[in-house]
């Protein structure tokens, strides 16, 4: 019997957290106060915590905390790239932590959110109670490259013919490089086509045949912008960590209880990277979904990841 999302749920609590450099970082907690603590990581970066995302834990047995990043989804000022990097979002979990008095917590993340779980853990280790990742995201150079540059476009040629038309000729050397520009041009018309023309590309990697662009016609909304350019500002920066630095630092994660979850249709991020974790992580728990893509979403996907935080400790 295949395990499911847990009832819809509303927070016990809410609140934004101020940084001290500007930002104010919205988190929520859900489930039992006295249960064990987990936060959920969301990716992107620069997306948001959803409704649905309070659902993947027993809400009888967890201590749920959720967090929209810095810029992104509820926290403000949206979209802001100031005082914006990786550094920042770690210390920001930290905040929350302390501020929550949990002592420890384990981690639940997605793509970009393991990427921030790793790295967390890798700093943080004593207040680390476990991992659960999803769709691992390394933010090596290759892996951006896969998506900006050559990989992807192989498997979605249509799709990259779009992207990449929406730029001049000459802009197209650097693709990522075009687009970062063009997002932070204080023009609202230019702001609204680079995001629409961006959507559809990581709409046609992430859904594949079920994608469908015409669904992205009318206005863009402002948090779509903002995600963008968060996406945007930190694969330029080339996520603001050193090149390969979360499997060499990875052996210091080696006697953490860690689940790594990836479905073998992903295409986001492909499998050699959760492949690679697991390498570096010989106690780890590898699971391959052979019918799940880059979404936390599908039977076989809720199904490993409900049981994975359900059995991790």
């Amino acid at each position: 019997m295949h395990k499911t999302l847990y009832p819809s749920i509303q927070p016990f609590a809410s609140q934004w957290l101020e940084t001290g450099d500007g930002h104010e970082v919205y988190v929520e907690q859900v489930g039992n106060p006295n249960g064990t603590p987990v936060i959920f990581l969301h990716g992107g970066p620069g997306s948001s915590c959803k409704d649905h995302h309070r659902c993947f834990f027993n809400p009888e047995k967890f201590h749920i905390i959720l967090m929209d990043q810095r810029g992104a989804g509820r926290s403000r000022p949206s979209g802001r790239l100031k005082h914006n990097t990786t550094k920042h979002l770690i210390l920001d979990m930290e905040m929350v932590r302390e501020t929550l008095n949990i002592e420890k917590w384990l981690l639940f993340g997605g793509s970009w959110g393991a990427t921030l779980a790793l790295l967390y853990a890798q700093q943080y280790k004593q207040k680390v109670l476990g991992l659960i990742l999803r769709g691992t995201f390394l933010a090596r150079g290759i892996d951006a490259d896969w998506f900006f540059k050559d990989g992807a476009n192989r498997l979605f040629p249509e799709a990259w013919l779009r992207f990449t038309q929406h730029i001049s000729t000459n802009e197209r050397k650097d693709v990522l490089k075009a687009y970062y520009h063009r997002l932070g041009i204080d023009d609202a018309e230019i702001q609204q086509e680079t995001t629409r023309e961006w959507d559809a590309w990581g709409g046609a990697v992430v859904l594949g045949d079920d994608f469908n662009a015409d669904e992205l016609g009318g206005e863009v909304p402002e948090t779509a912008i903002a995600q963008a350019r968060i996406e945007t500002h930190y694969a330029m920066n080339r996520y603001f960590i050193e090149e390969n630095q979360i499997l060499d630092n990875a052996i210091r994660l080696r006697d953490l209880p860690c689940t790594i979850i990836h479905g073998k249709k992903d295409f986001m991020c492909p499998i050699e990277s959760s492949f690679s974790l697991a390498q570096a992580l010989p106690n780890a728990r590898f699971i391959t979904l052979p019918n799940s893509t880059h979404l936390a979403h599908g039977e076989e996907m809720i199904d490993a990841l409900v049981n994975a935080i359900d059995t991790l400790i």
